[in-house]
């Protein structure tokens, strides 16, 4: 297999994503088809001071995706929240899930104390935990947490 490159991104090409959306609507997840609505309606672009978009790609095609975005749930300016993570199946066990949320970790360190997210994934869970993420059952918010 070919290597994979991470690229943080200012411009989404939603047209690009469009087998994501697919792949993701397949397996009964939304998310995808939200990153691309919400992006191309403006209502969350990830451009706000520390707020990143991250695409994995191999041999031309985007096979991944992972925002950040300052946590719009907390009141503290030093909550960030890992966004939209998802991985094409085709891809899947090659550590690119892992290399889009250790970009994220890494430009959250620049702008947040706190990193926080919300899953009901299994395998996701294992990922994040796996990164140093904490689960936590005390919030209908977030489901992990990271100090940075």
């Amino acid at each position: 297999m070919n290597e994979f490159t991470i690229t943080k991104v200012k411009h989404l090409e939603s047209d690009k994503l469009m087998r994501l959306v697919e792949e993701s609507t397949s397996e009964g997840f939304k998310h995808i088809k939200r990153l691309v609505t919400d992006f191309d309606e403006g209502i969350n672009k990830f451009d706000l001071d520390g707020e990143a978009l991250y695409i994995a790609i191999l041999n031309g095609e985007i096979v991944g995706v992972c925002g950040l975005n300052q946590d719009p749930y907390s009141r503290m300016k030093n909550v960030g929240r890992v966004r939209r993570l998802y991985v094409s199946p085709s891809v899947r066990r090659f550590g690119v899930g892992r290399m889009l949320v250790q970009s994220v970790i890494a430009e959250a360190r620049n702008y947040y104390q706190i990193l926080v997210l919300k899953t009901d994934n299994s395998v996701a869970d294992l990922l994040y935990r796996s990164l140093g993420f904490i689960a936590r059952t005390d919030s209908e918010r977030d489901t992990h947490f990271l100090q940075l």
